[in-house]
């Protein structure tokens, strides 16, 4: 994640330029479950991953595998079954990850259009980060990077109303297809 800026400055008459060290070189990925539940305090499970093996060509972003093991680990955290709305990354329509979903009967997926960032509430929780944790930041190794990504990630969890928010801005809402008692 390249850090944003939202301010800089300059004399009059000269434009800014801001160079940041290490773009384009993809050393860590992070996945974000945003878990929203009827009655109950809405939850962000993250997983945050550092590529040690970055620059001799290796993978540099989740598997299928790493999204699996997500899964599983979220499901034995809530103790519920899980419904996942999620985009088109190339990772998500993977066969295995989709033979994964089919072979358990606590996962319904579906997926949403084809880019649509505005309907996806993780989307928001990026724009979070960015705006506040990486925001004028210069990293001084990844170590600070990662430490400060999974601080910033942590005050997101603590705030739950931060999370509805950020489903609130879809313009998607919960709802539940058992009929309700009248």
């Amino acid at each position: 994640m390249t850090p944003p800026t939202s301010r800089t400055w300059s004399k009059r008459g000269h434009t800014p330029v801001v160079r940041v060290r290490g773009r384009s070189q993809r050393r860590f990925s992070v996945a974000a479950l945003a878990c929203y539940k009827p009655g109950e305090r809405t939850r962000l499970i993250f997983r945050p991953k550092q590529h040690a093996d970055h620059k001799r060509g290796g993978r540099r972003s989740f598997t299928w595998t790493d999204y699996r093991d997500l899964l599983a680990a979220a499901h034995q955290q809530l103790g519920t079954p899980l419904v996942l709305v999620w985009d088109n990354l190339n990772v998500h329509l993977d066969a295995r990850l989709r033979a994964f979903i089919d072979a358990h009967n606590w996962i319904t997926s579906f997926q949403l259009p084809s880019y649509a960032p505005d309907l996806n509430p993780v989307e928001g929780i990026w724009s979070l980060v960015r705006r506040s944790a990486q925001c004028n930041t210069a990293f001084t190794d990844p170590d600070h990077l990662i430490r400060t990504l999974r601080r910033s990630l942590r005050e997101i969890q603590y705030r739950p109303e931060l999370i509805d928010a950020c489903l609130a801005a879809t313009g998607l809402t919960i709802t539940t297809s058992r009929p309700q008692p009248q």
